[in-house]
């Protein structure tokens, strides 16, 4: 281009420059492509049909896991007539199903971090099936203990499935949630103690167990609706799968994803046990599994102390029938044998509301308050109502001692596992609950050594150590490093203390 004077090359020249810095400009200026983590998409996606469908389907899980553990209740006497079984026998069972419970409690964990939630507890559902149905053709007492110890491994596997609950329920929303899957552990312990009632009586407890399966089998078929949880699949480096499910969530509640895509960094190290006493996770770790160990052993010590007190006669009752001021003692009658009686049922099915008639006051506790303090006023509650459960008193003041002792047993059982399923990062949070609930495995294989074997030597001797234990737990909660309501789940590891 040939230019005819000085002036036109001057503003030819001028006009490129202006084009060029502008091209610059728009090169530096340009923004990066719209992103969302996985905790954004869990928080837009909010609360719909999708979560009601998880709520009912992950919270019949625990009417799975209420009917295996208060069995044994309802079936130790049974198996002490038919076996002519001493206390320590009679222990032994519970004893051996919650060492299982703690081996593969573990294992579950690890495999749910490597492999996925949802085999896991997908798995639980059908070896509970096989083995329980098993059960109920025990031939002898060996064979009934070894039996449930494989059932022990099902309840292993299914209380992961909290874990995939709690990682698809936004943050606020987790307080009034979890704690109402109380309900169905509540309809799973009524159930099979209606069973009792009904069924013991007529047709034997061999019966009674193989009607209890029921359940498992129909969840068997309702987990399909569950998808693999999100937020393991981004931590595996599954991103494809994970958009899958989440579009697929929130189609069902009618709304859409952020714009962009997903972006999270995948976890490497998942499944690391080694992390849960790392310095970041030490002092969480520690205190963790004592709580757990606490509120397993209150738990239960509540449970088979009430059926050891009905069974053996044991209450201090200032109106007892003729039938119950008789006292059993196990070294005046070594193979004596007590069924339960109607109203015996009917006491047990009482206390059982107990775990879920206060749940306003569970989740007020959580969301005024927070964990920490809900989880130490509740240990402290425990330890008083266990010792007022010695006191002479009718037989409807033990009755409401019964039912308030289970409330806040239960209420802490609620608020440890949300505490827990909060405070662990996704790459560690299966093996995390895992290692938690084999703590509190230790708590319930001591529990019933205490309440039903020392129980017959002295009531306030075998309701001290519940107690004792729930008052120095309250104290330990305090250290706890961080209290977590309203904290968005972790997704990846990171200084905690």
């Amino acid at each position: 281009m040939v230019y005819e004077t000085k002036k036109q090359w001057s503003k030819h020249r001028e006009t490129i420059l202006i084009i060029i810095k502008r091209k610059k400009k728009e090169i530096f200026t340009q923004t990066e492509p719209k992103c969302y983590t996985m905790e954004e998409a869990v928080e837009s996606i909010g609360f719909g049909h999708f979560h009601i469908l998880l709520f009912v389907i992950m919270g019949s899980a625990n009417i799975v896991e209420a009917m295996e553990i208060m069995l044994l209740a309802v079936v130790s006497p049974e198996i002490r007539c038919e076996w002519h079984l001493e206390d320590w026998q009679v222990a032994l069972v519970s004893t051996m199903v919650f060492l299982d419970f703690m081996v593969c409690g573990v294992l579950c964990g690890y495999v749910a971090d490597k492999y996925g939630r949802w085999k896991v507890v997908f798995g639980g559902f059908i070896w509970a099936s096989y083995f329980s149905l098993l059960t109920s053709f025990s031939p002898s007492y060996g064979w009934f203990i070894f039996l449930r110890c494989m059932v022990g491994c099902d309840v292993a596997a299914t209380s992961q499935g909290f874990v995939l609950k709690t990682e698809f329920i936004p943050a606020k929303y987790r307080a009034f949630l979890l704690p109402l899957a109380s309900i169905f552990w509540m309809l799973g312990s009524m159930l099979i103690i209606i069973l009792g009632m009904t069924v013991v009586p007529t047709m034997g407890w061999r019966w009674m167990i193989c009607f209890s399966i029921i359940p498992s089998i129909i969840l068997i078929g309702l987990f399909m609706f569950i998808p693999e949880s999100a937020r393991f699949q981004v931590s595996a480096g599954n991103i494809q799968g994970a958009m899958s499910t989440l579009n697929w969530i929130a189609r069902m509640n009618g709304v859409t994803l952020p714009e962009g895509e997903l972006r999270e960094p995948e976890v490497v190290k998942r499944g690391n046990a080694v992390t849960l006493i790392s310095p970041a996770f030490r002092r969480t770790s520690l205190l963790l599994w004592y709580s757990w160990f606490v509120a397993s052993f209150s738990y239960y010590g509540s449970v088979l102390s009430s059926s050891e007190l009905l069974e053996k006669n044991l209450l201090c009752m200032t109106d007892a029938d003729p039938e119950h001021q008789i006292k059993h003692n196990q070294e005046e009658a070594l193979c004596y044998c007590i069924p339960f009686n109607m109203a015996d049922y009917q006491t047990l099915l009482i206390s059982c509301l107990g775990e879920v008639a206060l749940i306003p006051l569970n989740i007020g506790l959580l969301n005024i308050f927070g964990r920490k303090p809900s989880m130490a006023i509740l240990q402290v509650l425990s330890a008083i109502f266990f010792m007022l459960v010695n006191i002479c008193t009718t037989m409807f003041g033990f009755t409401v001692l019964l039912f308030l002792l289970r409330s806040v047993v239960s209420m802490n059982f609620n608020v440890v596992y949300i505490y827990t399923a909060e405070v662990y990062p996704t790459a560690v949070r299966s093996i995390g609950m895992g290692f938690c609930t084999s703590f509190s495995r230790v708590g319930g294989m001591i529990a019933p050594f205490i309440a039903q074997v020392l129980m017959s030597k002295s009531v306030i001797l075998a309701l001290s150590p519940f107690a004792t234990a729930c008052v120095i737990c309250a104290v330990g909660v305090a250290f706890l490093p961080i209290e977590t309501r309203g904290r968005a789940l972790l997704q990846i590891l990171c200084n905690t203390e």
